[in-house]
């Protein structure tokens, strides 16, 4: 039976993949300074219209003119992240005041709030520091943990358990999974701020080589200095080919560590999961494909990292049902048994005793 604050966990889990995705469009669009200050546009909390505000604009910030079709995608995107933040600190607090009722969760909604106030702070930096990469790449990760932190607080208020008991093996499988899956999306970020998608615009090869010529002191140089403004990179050629390839290198090993885990979930009788699992991987490498082969069109790279969301939620499903799965196991009461022997002159002989549960 669900648990009081399901459905509004639910409704904030749908809300942050639409915060996530426009997060992306916003990217794509290089609309990432589209309002070149922080939390408003210009000083206002909409975008300039008016020839008065035009005016403000332009006086205030000459280097900056205004793109209203920019500028709207980023407020749009804030404005959804702030309504966000608002049903996060509501689930926060209701968690606050129903902490003494049986099985309400407190700690993951309170850690879901100071996550959500850090990615405040990452979009003001994302603005102030000018899309410096390694910011945006922070601020992108902040969102896919938002988004995953809410859909594991709706899994716990569902109240639903798994049906089966699974070995301890799946359980490390889908931990490498999830581990595996983070790290790839960490790869995308820096792609994606670094301006690295379309470095390699041939598949499989890259430049028509199998070793093109690359600079992975450069392209992973984490100490870049502050202050230039990053919007289209700065990175030679080589240095966006090295990321670009170690992404899919990435793309290559979660795919082994996945097709594994699918099929560790057939063998225990999870094939929904395990069928959740390969639909999601192949939909992301299609799209991952696409991108490189068709320059890196709109709507298929929103569509990318929407992919990107969905491994990462179905992993954290599969993460859910072994590691809950397990502590049923570990809790679970032994097993008693009883053992009657009848002699042909005596009585019976009744044997007791319990054993421990063992999956």
């Amino acid at each position: 039976m669900a648990k009081p604050g399901f459905r509004l966990a639910l409704f904030a889990t749908l809300l942050a993949l639409i915060v996530v995705l426009l997060g992306a469009y916003t990217r794509l669009t290089h609309a990432g300074l589209g309002c070149p200050d922080w939390p408003g546009c210009y000083g206002f909390i909409s975008v300039p219209q008016s020839e008065a505000q035009l005016a403000h604009a332009e006086l205030h910030f000459p280097d900056a003119p205004v793109e209203a079709h920019k500028g709207w995608n980023e407020m749009l995107h804030r404005y959804f992240a702030g309504t966000l933040g608002l049903l996060i600190a509501v689930l926060a607090g209701r968690a606050w005041v129903h902490r003494h009722h049986p099985g309400q969760p407190v700690k993951l909604p309170l850690f879901l709030l100071a996550v959500v106030i850090g990615q405040a702070a990452f979009g003001m930096w994302t603005v102030t520091l000018k899309l410096w990469p390694q910011v945006v790449t922070g601020h992108l990760l902040g969102g896919f943990a938002t988004l995953s932190l809410l859909f594991l607080l709706t899994l716990r208020l569902s109240g639903v358990l798994p049906a089966l008991t699974v070995p301890r093996r799946l359980q490390h499988w889908a931990t490498a999974g999830l581990l595996l899956v983070i790290l790839q999306i960490a790869l995308g970020g820096w792609v994606s701020s670094n301006y690295a998608a379309v470095a390699c615009i041939d598949f499989p090869m890259c430049h028509g080589q199998w070793l093109p010529p690359t600079d992975f002191a450069n392209g992973f140089h984490l100490t870049q200095h502050i202050g230039p403004n990053y919007l289209g990179g700065q990175l030679d050629s080589d240095a966006r080919t090295a990321i670009h390839l170690t992404h899919r290198i990435g793309a290559l090993l979660v795919t082994l560590v996945l097709l594994g885990l699918a099929w560790q979930l057939k063998v225990v009788g999870m094939t929904r999961l395990a069928a959740m699992v390969l639909i999601a991987l192949a939909a992301q490498i299609t799209l991952g494909i696409s991108n490189v082969v068709f320059h890196l069109p709109l709507p298929v790279a929103v569509a990318h990292n929407a992919g990107g969301a969905a491994l990462l939620l179905t992993m954290v499903l599969v993460n859910y049902h072994a590691r809950t799965s397990l502590v049923r196991v570990k809790h679970q009461p032994p097993v008693r048994w009883r053992l009657s022997l009848r002699k042909h002159s005596a009585g019976p002989i009744t044997i007791k005793g319990e054993m421990p549960w063992r999956p």
